[in-house]
């Protein structure tokens, strides 16, 4: 027996309103190799997220809705999966900002390589960085409170509804100032110990003035800021968690949730 597979116009004006909100999102969550990828690959992804929110999609009338409405609904909904993936992309960016820190100081920013995020020259350690931020965005369970954040606003905000607003602003501006706080905290161990290790070799220049104390200074310093990272790594996804909590609870407070 044939079965026809009928979709009405208001499942599909809600399924691309949906798209909108979860691709103005991914346009800023910084995935590990979503930027390297093809843009079907990208595509689908966002249509993936927004299938599994269907349970969650408003009720659209789509006998009251013209071509203008949903050109504004879309944009609307666009504007907060914007607020949103940005609120998550100042997460991440909190290891990039340490990376950039002490690439320079520990010398890991004389050798570049391909960013897979950025497809540009960048610094070894800020690469790392970048990779190790996206891995514990997922190992951490934070992709899942994304998909929980989105269904929450999808009960809570209507389609086309949302107004970027002071309260929004506010929230944005207050986040991003954090962002250096965190930096400074993931990066400030490293730095204090390879200031240390400058005080070191300018004592042993005052006190041999044969020394070829650039060419230790070089290996000496990368070495320590290693040994550092790696004795520190197990307070890093503490630090990630504690910073996404506050993340998520502005744009919760952006969302009006």
């Amino acid at each position: 027996m044939p079965v026809e597979l009928t979709l009405s116009a208001g499942t599909l004006y809600a399924f691309l309103l949906v798209l909108a909100r979860v691709s103005g999102a991914l346009v800023f969550v910084p995935l590990p190799g979503l930027r390297s990828v093809v843009e079907p690959a990208r595509a689908a992804l966002a249509a993936a997220f927004t299938l599994a929110l269907a349970g969650r999609w408003p009720a659209v009338d789509a006998s009251a809705v013209s071509a203008g409405t949903l050109l504004v609904w879309a944009a609307a909904e666009a504007a907060l999966g914007i607020a949103i993936g940005v609120s998550v992309a100042i997460v991440l960016e909190c290891f990039g900002l340490a990376a950039q820190v002490l690439g320079m100081q520990a010398g890991y920013a004389f050798a570049s390589t391909i960013d897979p995020n950025s497809e540009a020259d960048s610094g070894v350690l800020l690469v790392f960085a970048q990779l190790m931020g996206g891995l514990l965005f997922f190992a951490l369970g934070l992709d899942r409170e994304l998909l929980r954040l989105f269904a929450r606003t999808l009960e809570t905000i209507p389609a086309g509804s949302y107004a970027l607003g002071r309260a929004s602003a506010e929230s944005m501006i207050r986040l991003a100032s954090m962002l250096f706080a965190y930096g400074v905290r993931l990066a400030l161990p490293v730095v204090a110990l390879l200031l240390m290790v400058d005080v070191a070799l300018a004592l042993l220049g005052r006190l041999n003035q044969q020394l070829q104390l650039l060419s230790l200074a070089f290996p000496l310093k990368m070495l320590a800021a290693l040994l550092l990272l790696a004795w520190s790594a197990p307070v890093f996804p503490r630090i990630l968690l504690e910073f996404a909590g506050h993340a998520f609870a502005a744009a919760r407070r952006m969302s009006g949730i």
